[in-house]
């Protein structure tokens, strides 16, 4: 698909779209992508606005569009508009959810070897303070939680079950559909963390029978930084309870605070109405795209460059899955991930290091200290593979 003419003609419109692409070649979409030019003109006119009328009126101004924008980020991932929440990044939307569970003595997490370092945070910090047992559910021989034995866990302790779903590294793509249907009925919260698969791959909270999904705007949806969102089934809201709200989350009725019935109730009044106009944009920029073109060519890419790298004699290419995402971790021998992401820098080309610190169990488990991580988006090209695999072997020569 990579290399079809009809393909060629969309990254060429995509790529006129995000006018970095003349000067960089950027794999670091996994980081922060590039937004396209209708997302940064969207933010700038509002912010224009702002300057003449103040930030209130202003987004007086935006309220059906606004509106618009949990329309399309409910499109995202097949939920209703009023079972979203904006929030300014994928830690705040997975804390948020993590936190409002009334956890008790006792109560399970189960999660896997890849989770990130953040999510394992909160857990460890609810065992130390209400006494959460974290367990990791053992991952089969190709990297994949291993369903059977995560259903071989599930008692009436378990509270919940937290996996992320494209993690950080390792080119990991969790089976999250298969664990959904491993749950069934089981009455403990299933969160997914998408923060590096939404705007890569095509994700249904039905399908995937998730309770709740954290997402960023930053990563590979090309929303503006600082943005972020939450889908939250309504049949377990209830069972929530924000640790933070005010009077545009919940209301005073004599004396007692009462939470909105949406969504909403994770959120907080003040927000950078620029930069969600640029979220919504952006959602709807990935809709009019095709996520289900976006996830071939993007998973094509990578596939890719995954090849071309192995074809380098002191180059190891670390990634795992029987399902694989956009993102590439590879590492040299004879010359350190630090080293040779800041070399490519210094020629417009653009990774990032991936440190032990961001997945512990998963790199500890494979005694990986650091990686170089190449995550490729729809408007990168095979060339830039070409150029980016050739800078690598020039620099270990």
């Amino acid at each position: 698909m990579i290399h079809d003419s009809g393909t060629q003609a969309t990254v060429a419109r995509l790529r006129a779209d995000t006018p970095a692409c003349e000067n960089v070649v950027h794999f670091d979409n996994a980081g922060s992508a590039l937004p396209p030019r209708p997302v940064v003109d969207r933010v700038i006119r509002h912010l224009r606005r702002e300057e003449q009328i103040g930030g209130y009126l202003a987004a007086d101004e935006v309220r059906d569009e606004l509106a618009d924008g949990y329309a399309a980020l409910a499109r995202l991932v097949g939920a209703r508009p009023e079972e979203i929440a904006v929030t300014d990044s994928a830690t705040r939307s997975w804390v948020s959810v993590f936190t409002g569970v009334s956890w008790r003595e006792g109560d399970r997490v189960l999660t896997a070897a890849s989770e990130y370092s953040s999510n394992l945070i909160a857990m460890f910090e609810a065992a130390r303070e209400r006494g959460v047992r974290v367990e990791r559910v053992p991952s089969a021989a190709d990297g994949d939680v291993d369903v059977d034995a995560l259903s071989a866990m599930l008692d009436d302790r378990v509270r919940m079950v937290a996996i992320t779903h494209a993690p950080t590294n390792g080119g990991l793509v969790q089976p999250v559909e298969r664990i959904g249907a491993a749950l069934g009925d089981h009455p403990a919260l299933f969160l997914v963390d998408a923060c590096q698969s939404i705007g890569q791959l095509p994700l249904d909270l039905d399908t995937v029978n998730a309770d709740a999904l954290s997402a960023t705007g930053r990563k590979y949806l090309r929303a503006p930084r600082g943005t972020g969102f939450l889908a939250v089934r309504g049949s377990v809201l209830e069972d929530l309870t924000p640790v933070h709200v005010d009077l545009d989350s919940a209301w005073l009725e004599d004396g007692r605070v009462r939470l909105r019935g949406d969504a909403r109730r994770f959120e907080l009044f003040e927000r950078n109405v620029a930069a969600v106009l640029g979220l919504g944009e952006a959602a709807r920029y990935y809709l009019d795209v095709g996520p289900e073109w976006v996830h071939e060519y993007v998973t094509g890419l990578a596939e890719h460059l995954r090849e071309r790298l192995t074809e380098l004699s002191d180059v190891e290419v670390t990634d795992i899955g029987s399902c694989r995402s956009g993102i590439v971790s590879f590492r040299a021998h004879t010359v350190p991930a630090r080293e040779l992401v800041a070399r490519l820098k210094e020629r417009g080309v653009h990774a990032t290091v991936s440190r032990a610190s961001s997945t512990p169990w998963d790199m500890g488990d494979r005694e990986l200290d650091e990686l170089v991580r190449a995550s490729v988006h729809y408007y990168n090209t095979p060339d830039e593979v070409a150029r980016f695999c050739a800078e690598v072997a020039s620099m270990l020569r």
